[in-house]
Order: structure tokens, then sequence, then C-alpha cells
């Protein structure tokens, strides 16, 4: 018996895609097997970590919990497009600084999570960041060190206003 499949078109980090996909085919996996965007990790499988987030048409999601066909007629971008189009470079150079990436794995949903809360920057407090990163497991780092980039970077961008 063949694996049933369907045609989808989406945008992914402003490129327009069409591809047929097994219907059971998570996200991330499309993203990581069909084209080549290697960012975004499998870890869990259950949407608990946050090493596979993306976003789906503006909003962060988890890429293990939505089907690939889900996105058809979406735009995704996935931590690989905010590097191209410089969205996050403030906020990498941060990480970079802080010490806040060791091992890397969680480095690109924490960029992804992070730059959700960068995108309109507002005054807010450590225990905010912390709880708007709160969805992404840190192995390696203790979260200090992430907590300090996004809070670094996040009062630069209101500095600069």
């Amino acid at each position: 018996m063949s694996e049933a499949t369907m045609e989808i078109s989406l945008s992914v980090n402003g490129e327009q895609v069409a591809r047929t996909v097994p219907v059971r085919q998570h996200l991330v996996d499309f993203l990581r097997t069909e084209m080549g965007l290697t960012g975004s990790h499998l870890g869990c499988e259950h949407g608990v970590c946050g090493a596979c987030s993306v976003r789906v048409d503006g909003a962060v999601v988890r890429g293990c919990l939505m089907l690939a066909v889900q996105a058809d007629g979406a735009e995704v971008v996935t931590v690989e497009g905010l590097t191209q189009t410089g969205e996050v470079a403030d906020l990498q150079e941060n990480f970079v600084n802080r010490n806040a990436m060791q091992c890397g794995y969680c480095t690109p949903g924490m960029l992804i999570t992070a730059s959700e809360l960068l995108r309109d920057p507002k005054p807010v407090t450590r225990a905010e960041i912390r709880d708007h990163l709160s969805g992404n497991f840190c192995r390696c780092t203790g979260y200090h060190a992430i907590v300090d980039a996004v809070e670094m970077t996040l009062n630069k961008r209101l500095e600069e206003g």
C-alpha cells in the first residue's frame, strides 16, 4: 500500500515552493529534508522542547506538531530566513557576546521565540523574558546568559527607538 501524498504550495523564507509531500510529514521534517533548512531541530517530537520552532503566518509554532500539509498556502520563516533578512543579527551577536549558545542545539528555537518578543520592542522584566522563553529548553546554559542576550538586544532596540 502506498503512502498518501498531497501537493502543497507555500512560501518558505520568501521563496514560493510547491512540492508533493506525504500527508503525515511534519513541517520541520519537510523543512529539513525537502528544503535543506536544518536550523530547526526535531528534538522531543511532542512540542515540549521548542527546538523545532518556526514562524507560520507571523506566529511562532512547533514544527513537530504541525504537518507540512497544514502549511499549504502559508508563509513559513525559519531561523535561516531571520538570519538572511538581518532581523536577528543583533540578537545573534549578543548570544555570542554573552556565551548564550553552548552546544547550539536549542539556539535556533530560542532565536525564533525571542524574535517574537523583540518584533515590537517594549520594556519587559527579566522574569517576563524568562516566561516568554519558557517553552524552549536548554540543557547547557542555565538560561541566565540567554536572558542576558535577549535583555541586551531589547534594551538596545528600545534605546535606538
